[in-house]
């Protein structure tokens, strides 16, 4: 939410600066920034008056003005504006005077003609990005006035980040409300009293929702002028609150929303067909919303509609063939109260949002809708004429006030500080909340209707909190002495393994848990997505299975960005449902891409591959690690692999599959890997051993094996035979071609044999020997290579 600073102390005005007050309100739970309107204010700017206008003698887009700057005499000022006329009243920049974006205006001849100045539009004062011609100014204004003082540009813009609870601050009453409060001070407010009805017309209302419609009130407005415009100073106030101007009907609703919260929608009733209802939507029913869309409505939304047709999305969007424009003569004025669960959801079905929906999500205050018909009424009736019928008010379901009881006691062991009575009584009653004198210790406290995010004790406690001043609150120690749960030193904790990959020159990502569904698929195997009910956005629509998506889009937004290599890695949880559970999974995952090192004239080029990131999951989890072959749609066949260490499946490990790459129009390859955290965390640590001091004896054997049997099954199936002394097993050659039987291949092994007691003997080592291809020959097939 946006406000202008100078429109805020129209109502409340504290005696500090932007920067201070935006400051003070941040500490009160209402973070907020300030900054000036414009980076620079015009100098030498006044109000100017095209007493006369001609034709330029040699162009035909420009035209000399004869302009009162407020002196004895006229300025000659050559403009090329389109809507430039006589007695148009607007900024002239006087030489000397320096644009807010860096412009010096100096005399000049233009095409021959001497101009001494330059007659400026909105966007050339930085009031706009735009502009059609020059900026009218009020017809009252005086020639010679500073624009400046006449716009009130001095001016800093206060833009808010409310919580959802928040909702009462999202209009000037409510946030002129929390200055008062936080700074001490008196709050002024309008005084808009009902006006006189003046006409008998009056339109029909029913409510056929009353749950989700706790008010509705409405009423006629006849004969307003079709050719009033809406004044400088509203449509200033709108703009600097982020909020065009459309239609003078329009801009008062809009104008009072953001002054008292209250989300308004105004009917030409020429377009309307007999009495207004509040009902569900039939399915398959259409509307034509006011920002050209077409929406079908299939899910019961709350509507606003007549006798025939719907007329709006209540509490969302207004339809387009019901709304004000140029030549309405008549409108309805509505002011209603919808309930948050009964819009928040249409919004988000149709992918729709409004300043309206924003304020009846987060609840509006149901005691409104009447002070802001009649405030809206008052203005419509002083900008653009007409006369005002009865007003309509219709009620659902009551919404009931509530009473909380704080207890002094325990405000003063939640908070560790003792806060006199009267100081609790008096910031509660700064907010506008009625406190009852306190008896045996607590107070009876009345909620306000504008307050419905106040329900317990707790609530009360926060608001003396965040008034008195956190900053208030010394610190003291706990008052239980809280010993730390040790850490098993078997177990490698996520932020050991995430520091240990840093430090070898891996990047740590922090991706969303909400990834693009059809990515997904693509990179994960079969598994059941478990869909979002209202996704913030279509690419993030489902829960991740995996972390590889989140990867996958952080490599590309670099790749766009010319980062050949790199090295990214995330831990976090993944999702997975087993009938009616949803389970967590705490998973490691990494890509890697590019040369495997950094450019270098020393080193020569490469790009990573399989086994330089084998190795470095190796260093991660120990050198236990084994990678057996396997497949995996995300993963290259053939260089794809399950790893697994201390008899646990850990994860899996490969090149990126080269058609994927192409569908994902991917600049280059990666090797990407997926750990289960929990099962890596878990593995044994390696363990200090003393250096043997006897010699050991290796034997070296070819073994003619069939293709599909892996190292590791080599390795396993030695150790199992149970030979005395092999101390253990290295894989140093693997031949294939010819001299061998179809499909083998001859696999060279290192045995090494020791005793940490004695040297052994060649008989020892030989009998060991023959014990082990004997196993192997029996469990593998494994034939002794000539």
């Amino acid at each position: 939410m946006k406000v202008s600073l100078n429109w805020l102390r129209e109502w409340v005005a504290p005696d500090v600066d932007a920067e201070t007050l935006a400051a003070r309100l941040s500490l009160a739970g209402l973070e907020s920034e300030a900054a000036p309107m414009l980076s620079r204010l015009p100098s030498q700017m006044v109000v100017g008056r095209i007493a006369q206008i001609a034709a330029h003698p040699d162009a035909d887009r420009l035209r000399v003005c004869q302009v009162d700057v407020g002196g004895t005499e006229l300025q000659q000022i050559v403009c090329g504006a389109p809507n430039a006329a006589a007695g148009l009243l607007v900024p002239a920049a006087l030489p000397g005077a320096e644009l807010p974006g860096g412009i010096k205006i100096k005399r000049a001849k233009l095409r021959g003609v001497e101009s001494a100045g330059m007659l400026c539009s909105a966007s050339e004062l930085g009031l706009a990005e735009k502009s059609a011609g020059l900026m009218p100014l009020p017809g009252d204004a005086v020639p010679g006035t500073a624009v400046t003082e006449l716009l009130n540009l001095d001016d800093h813009i206060l833009e808010l980040e409310l919580t959802p609870n928040r909702g009462d601050c999202l209009s000037l009453r409510g946030l002129a409300r929390e200055c008062g409060a936080v700074f001490g001070v008196p709050v002024r407010s309008p005084d808009a009293k009902p006006v006189a009805v003046t006409s008998e017309r009056s339109w029909g209302v029913s409510i056929a929702e009353p749950a989700s419609c706790s008010r509705y009130a409405g009423r006629v407005v006849e004969g307003i002028d079709p050719a009033a415009t809406t004044p400088l100073w509203m449509v200033e106030k709108l703009r600097r609150s982020g909020i065009r101007t459309i239609h003078p009907v329009v801009d008062i609703t809009n104008y009072v929303m953001l002054e008292l919260g209250q989300p308004m929608h105004a009917f030409d009733c020429a377009k309307l067909d007999g009495a207004i209802a509040v009902r569900a939507a039939q399915p398959g029913e259409q509307l034509e919303l006011l920002n050209e869309q077409t929406v079908t409505l299939n899910h019961g939304e709350l509507l606003i509609a007549d006798q025939g047709r719907p007329l709006a999305l209540a509490g969302v969007m207004g339809g387009e063939q019901c709304g004000v424009d140029a030549a309405t003569t008549d409108v309805f004025l509505e002011s209603a109260r919808f309930a948050p669960a009964a819009v928040a959801g249409t919004g988000r079905r149709h992918k729709l949002h409004s300043d309206a929906l924003h304020r009846f999500e987060r609840d509006v205050d149901p005691e409104l809708q009447l002070p802001a018909l009649e405030r809206a009424t008052e203005l419509l009736l002083a900008i653009c004429g007409g006369r005002a019928g009865a007003v309509t008010d219709v009620a659902g379901e009551p919404v009931a006030g509530a009473r909380i009881t704080l207890r002094s006691q325990r405000l003063q062991r939640l908070l560790g500080v003792e806060i006199p009575a009267a100081e609790v009584e008096r910031l509660l009653g700064a907010l506008g909340l009625e406190v009852a004198d306190s008896k045996d210790g607590a107070w009876s406290v009345a909620i306000p209707s504008f307050r419905p995010d106040l329900r317990i004790e707790a609530d009360l406690i926060e608001e003396v909190a965040r008034l008195y001043g956190y900053a208030r609150i010394s610190a003291a120690p706990y008052n239980a002495a809280l010993a730390p749960q040790p850490v098993p030193e078997h177990r490698r904790s996520e932020h050991a393994m995430a520091d240990l990959l840093a430090a070898r020159g891996w990047q740590q990502t922090v991706t969303y848990a909400f990834v693009d569904a059809g990515l997904q698929a693509q990179l994960t195997e079969a598994g059941a997505p478990i869909a979002l009910d209202n996704p913030i956005a279509e690419t993030m629509a489902v829960m991740r299975l995996s972390l590889w998506p989140g990867l996958i889009q952080a490599w590309r937004h670099n790749a766009q960005r010319q980062q050949r290599r790199l090295r990214l890695f995330e831990a976090g949880v993944c999702f997975e449902q087993d009938g009616s559970r949803i389970e967590e999974r705490a998973m490691l995952a990494g890509l890697a891409v590019g040369p495997v090192w950094p450019e270098h004239w020393d080193q020569p080029a490469r790009e990573v591959d399989f086994y330089d990131i084998k190795g470095e999951l190796e260093v991660l989890v120990g050198c236990g690690l084994q990678a057996e072959r396997a497949s995996h749609p995300a993963l290259h066949p053939g260089k794809a692999a399950t790893l697994s260490a201390g008899g646990r499946r850990l994860g899996v490990l490969g090149e990126l599959h080269p058609g994927l790459r192409g569908q994902l129009d991917l600049p280059a390859n990666a090797v990407l890997f997926e750990l289960d955290l929990q099962a890596a965390a878990e593995l044994a640590v390696p363990q200090a051993t003393a250096v043997p001091e006897q010699p050991w004896s290796r034997r070296d054997l070819a073994l003619v094996v069939a293709e599909s049997v892996s190292a590791a099954q080599i390795s396993e199936a030695a150790t199992a035979a149970g030979a005395a002394h092999l101390a253990r097993v290295q894989l140093f050659d693997i031949y294939r071609g010819k001299g061998l039987p179809d499909a083998c291949k001859s696999v060279a092994l290192g045995f090494i044999f020791q005793d940490y007691s004695r040297t052994l003997t060649d008989q020892e080592v030989d009998q060991a020997v023959q014990q082990v291809v004997s196993h192997l020959k029996n469990q593998l097939g494994a034939e002794l290579r000539g």
